[in-house]
């Protein structure tokens, strides 16, 4: 059984809404501050970082000796061969429902999950709401006038990496849209699998083996998402290479119902917002696409469950956690 617990920097504790660091191997799990989610897995190791970009006390947990099992020095925080390394991103509340999703769809009984590794930094979390912000300021101009120095973002998300390859994570997942931005920036010379989310998706729409709505018209698939998301154009790269047609929302369904949606859910009009992103679906639906993929965590949180609308969605972090799992039974099958 491994005990290990960290100190926890001053500086995050100006972050109560975050999980303050522990880690928790198969046994006790000791909690550093109290916080609102309680279902979590056995095997897993939760960092938090100062806003200094360091993770607490980094200096006697990274390297090759970064934890010890009753004195007895240990290369890696994480040893399975399934453990899996995942960067936060600009909300800690999408990355906790994403790690509930990967619990629920790795674990029989609700208990025994995969390991992981889970990096939370509010320091990423501001720099990537800062990005985004930058585009919706500006959404009614093109994405080449947004002026924003993204590297230190990108330098942010891989140390991130390279900590988590360090800590043992044999695969490599961002649960966050806007971090895929810099996805080949981030995963160049990855020593391990890293996972892309828009990538999971055109994966399963292909396996799915849709057919079109409309005889003789290609397969058609719908993405909404925010400016930034919509400008870094993966989401439309990964479906077009699997053979699908995209559907965007057209500047007029930006300007008078996403943006006014943001707008109104920023001004906590939930009502308003959930009845704008109606309408901004129903125009996608009507281009006769199959499907909607929903690339915004904040949309989708928007329409309650039972909405007949989002049995038309698709949830990116979904397909990104089963995809983990299906890595996971690989792994352990090659093992």
């Amino acid at each position: 059984m491994l005990d290990v617990m960290f100190t926890i920097s001053s500086h995050t504790l100006n972050y109560p809404s975050h999980i303050l660091g522990y880690v928790s191997i198969p046994g006790n799990l000791y909690k550093a501050r109290n916080y609102q989610v309680q279902a979590l897995p056995p095997s897993s190791v939760i960092l938090n970082a100062d806003e200094g970009r360091k993770f607490s006390d980094s200096k006697k947990i990274y390297g090759s000796k970064l934890a010890s099992v009753k004195g007895e020095p240990c290369d890696s925080l994480v040893s399975q061969v399934s453990s899996v390394g995942i960067i936060g991103g600009v909300s800690v509340d999408a990355t906790l429902k994403f790690l509930r999703k990967l619990v629920e769809f790795s674990s029989e009984d609700g208990e025994n999950s995969l390991p992981f590794v889970l990096c939370s930094d509010p320091v990423l979390s501001k720099e990537l709401l800062s990005y985004e912000k930058s585009y919706f300021l500006s959404g009614r101009s093109k994405a080449g006038s947004v002026k924003f120095d993204s590297s230190p973002i990108v330098q942010n998300l891989r140390n991130k990496r390279v900590f988590l390859e360090n800590s043992g994570a044999r695969c490599i997942l961002m649960p966050c849209h806007i971090s895929h931005c810099w996805y080949e920036e981030v995963s160049k010379g990855c020593s391990v699998p890293f996972l892309h989310m828009a990538e999971c998706v055109a994966r399963e729409l292909k396996e799915a083996k849709l057919k079109p709505l409309e005889a003789g018209s290609p397969l058609r698939i719908g993405v909404l998402a925010t400016n930034a998301t919509l400008a870094a154009g993966f989401y439309q790269k990964k479906l077009e290479n699997e053979g699908f047609e995209v559907v965007l929302p057209d500047r007029a369904t930006m300007e008078h119902t996403v943006i006014p949606a943001i707008e109104a859910l920023n001004g906590k009009d939930i009502e308003g917002a959930c009845n704008l992103l109606r309408i901004a679906l129903q125009v996608l639906l009507v281009r006769a696409v199959n499907c909607v993929i929903l690339a915004s965590d904040d949309m989708r949180n928007l329409l309650p469950q039972d909405d007949p609308l989002l049995k038309k969605c698709i949830d990116p972090t979904e397909s990104l956690a089963r995809s983990t799992i299906k890595w996971l039974k690989s792994s352990e099958e090659n093992a």
